[in-house]
């Protein structure tokens, strides 16, 4: 299989790091959706990040449904467990993981992207509020309904809102209150010591799947 797109994108990163905890083996090209449009769209002509090649030359777009798909090949590994009450709330930690990754990209965009005469502010208010309700919800729930530490057992709720603040920090930093989430921040740190976020470090590197020979960290979904 081959992945596409950078480890600078939370959706990318969230794919790598499923794909290195599910034992897959894969190919990562570092690809940018601006600097390398041209090469991007001849592999996937939408020129969406991630994309995934699979082994019979399919292409898969969004990083929930490649992850799913990536499960599919992995039993009896497993990114999300079955049982419906744990699965559901799992999910709810997905969804305000990827609604943090998508109000964070927008700040970004409309902030590195667009000249500031052409700014939008009322729009960057009403995003950053909806980023921020989406930190306090994270928030609240790893109170009130904790995900297992990291170095225990970590699915795909745990990398998705690992990889989202992680994200958040590096990005659009100002946009959220310092110090305002300290249960996020210390899941974040804990997840991002882990062998398989190691060897898909934030950036524009490539996967280094060297990092994972001698340490695993195995999904344990139930």
């Amino acid at each position: 299989m081959l992945l596409i797109g950078m480890l600078d994108s939370p959706y990318v990163r969230r794919v790598a790091i499923g794909l290195l905890q599910l034992g897959l083996p894969f190919e990562h090209r570092a690809l940018s959706v601006f600097r390398n449009f041209d090469a991007f769209s001849g592999i996937n002509p939408v020129v969406k990040a991630p994309t995934l090649v699979c082994d019979d030359q399919t292409v898969l777009m969004d990083s929930s449904l490649i992850l799913r798909y990536a499960e599919s090949l992995a039993p009896p590994r497993r990114l999300l467990p079955v049982e419906p009450t744990l699965l559901a709330d799992r999910l709810a930690y997905v969804g305000l993981a990827l609604a943090a990754c998508e109000k964070s990209v927008q700040i970004f965009y409309e902030r590195g992207l667009r000249p500031p005469d052409k700014q939008h502010e009322a729009w960057l208010q009403r995003v950053t509020g909806q980023l921020q309700a989406a930190c306090q919800a994270l928030e609240t729930r790893l109170v009130q309904h904790p995900l297992p530490p990291p170095a225990q057992a970590i699915d795909d709720a745990g990398i998705s809102v690992a990889v989202a603040w992680h994200f958040i920090a590096q990005m659009v930093p100002g946009s959220v209150p310092a110090g305002a989430y300290p249960a996020l921040q210390d899941y974040s740190a804990a997840a991002e010591a882990l062998s398989a976020f190691q060897a898909a470090p934030y950036g524009d590197g490539v996967v280094q799947h060297a990092l994972m020979a001698h340490q695993e960290d195995p999904p344990r979904a139930t």
